[in-house]
């Protein structure tokens, strides 16, 4: 029978990665009360008057508005795009919100009817709410990073995978400490990162007991002998989150890198529920045969437009076919708008660049708001493919990548997807290190698989098409 000694309590700071994980969805809270109360004092202020906070067009306002703050991605306060912070991703959002509210208000003629438009109720809630929500993101960088500069991070290992993830923990959390125990053959001087700090051996866990630590990270496969078991289990028993490398991953950034993965973790981890599951695949069917029928109609305009551009563009065929890797590998052919000079490949098969030479005028556009996909539409009906799962790839780069690339024909394990975790996720790149990163997205979304997660990835989809973030 194990004995602790020593006292349980708990760390003395938060921990950074709960703060991490926690911040979107305390933040969407805060939108909501704020919004609620901007709306509320711009009616006392213009009317006179409580507010009745169930009225269709109140709760229709605040859906627009925290579709506007999803879409310019204002629920990571710490990130910037496309050069510009979530402040001003903000102001941006609330002026399309005001033009597009000021636009349905005007042509549903509901401006002289109702008082909260006539009055401009609307509008001046937006503005106070600007304030509002500018301001909350500011409070929550300053929080993060003041949980930031109070974590410290003790890695157990030190071999090439550890050293690569203490390197991406530290451009992540640039402002915490990080600390090193490793066995002495795994050679302390192999990085000349002078923020990683090796403080000595295994043997020396015991003095790190009562430390407060945002984690401990177990980043090498290794063995531990029973005293420093109880001393992990006494860390974990005071509140202090232990994490294998995959795992931590995973939890944290959404993601599981195959190079450090082994057969036994893959055993026994939990998750990959999809292929066991006879009843989600038969939902998840289902759900890509309606959806796909009513993409069809309301997109069937787009589609017309599209074609008439292409011929108008260059001249050969409207649509483009490949063969592609479906589930288990099985080849099928996919379809797609011709976004490519006729004959691009008479070379044979090459990766994409980003400025690619061979892409057409209209190609390009095609390609960045996806609209060259919608052909695959016809390749979800006959069931080749699904809405949402892991990119097909071409036969000619899967023998390359499965050669390269540990545990690559994972990803084949369920329908490939006209978009997924990997394509929301994943900035552009065509290459066998980004096929290495979108696999990690791709291995995390088949072990997690869930409608909730097909959800996520369809509004992220939606964000991505609208910010022209496509590939």
């Amino acid at each position: 029978m194990t004995h602790i000694n020593s006292p349980i309590h708990s760390p003395g700071n938060t921990s950074l990665l709960n703060v991490q994980r926690r911040l979107p969805i305390l933040i969407f809270f805060g939108d909501i009360l704020g919004l609620f109360i901007c709306l509320a004092t711009a009616h006392w202020l213009r009317l006179g008057e409580p507010l009745h906070l169930l009225d269709p067009l109140v709760c229709g306002f605040a859906l627009l508005v925290l579709t506007g703050l999803y879409l310019a991605d204002a629920y990571h306060p710490e990130t910037q795009i496309a050069g510009l912070r979530a402040p001003y991703r903000i102001l941006l959002a609330m002026v399309v919100v005001a033009f597009f509210t000021s636009a349905l208000i005007y042509l549903s003629g509901a401006w002289w009817n109702n008082t909260l438009t006539a009055r401009g109720v609307l509008l001046l809630a937006l503005a106070i709410f600007t304030v509002w929500a500018v301001m909350l993101r500011l409070v929550a960088v300053n929080w993060l990073r003041g949980h930031a500069r109070q974590s410290n991070w003790l890695i157990l290992g030190a071999d090439e995978n550890a050293i690569q993830f203490a390197q991406k923990l530290l451009a992540l959390n640039p402002l915490g400490q990080l600390f090193v125990l490793a066995e002495p053959d795994q050679g302390m001087n192999q990085t000349a990162d002078n923020r990683i700090n090796y403080l000595g051996t295994l043997n020396d866990l015991s003095a790190w007991n009562q430390k407060s630590l945002s984690a401990v990270i177990l980043a090498s496969q290794m063995l531990f002998s029973e005293s420093q078991v109880q001393q992990l289990m006494q860390m974990r028993l005071q509140g202090i989150p232990i994490y294998k490398l995959p795992d931590f991953y995973e939890n944290l950034w959404y993601k599981i890198p195959s190079s450090i993965l082994q057969d036994k973790w893959l055993t026994f981890s939990a998750g990959f529920n999809l292929m066991s599951s006879g009843f989600s695949m038969k939902v998840k069917r289902f759900g890509d045969i309606i959806l796909t029928s009513i993409l069809l109609v309301v997109l069937l305009p787009i589609m017309l437009l599209t074609v008439l551009l292409i011929k108008l563009d260059s001249p050969g065929p409207v649509f483009y076919s490949q063969v592609r890797a479906g589930k288990y590998g099985k080849p099928f052919r996919v379809y797609k708008f011709r976004s490519m000079y006729q004959n691009a490949e008479k070379q044979g098969a090459k990766w994409a660049e980003k400025r690619d030479p061979r892409i057409t005028r209209v190609g390009y556009w095609l390609r960045l708001m996806r609209i060259d996909e919608l052909p695959q539409i016809w390749n979800v009906l006959r069931g080749d493919m699904s809405l949402i799962g892991p990119r097909p790839e071409r036969p000619e780069f899967d023998v390359q990548l499965k050669e390269a690339i540990p545990y690559y024909e994972l990803r084949y394990l369920v329908k490939p997807g006209i978009t997924g975790w990997a394509q929301v996720l994943y900035p552009y790149g065509a290459s066998v290190e980004d096929a290495y990163e979108k696999l990690s997205y791709d291995l995390y979304y088949i072990k997690n698989y869930s409608i909730w997660l097909d959800l996520a990835i369809a509004f992220k989809t939606i964000r991505v098409v609208l910010l022209g973030k496509g590939r």
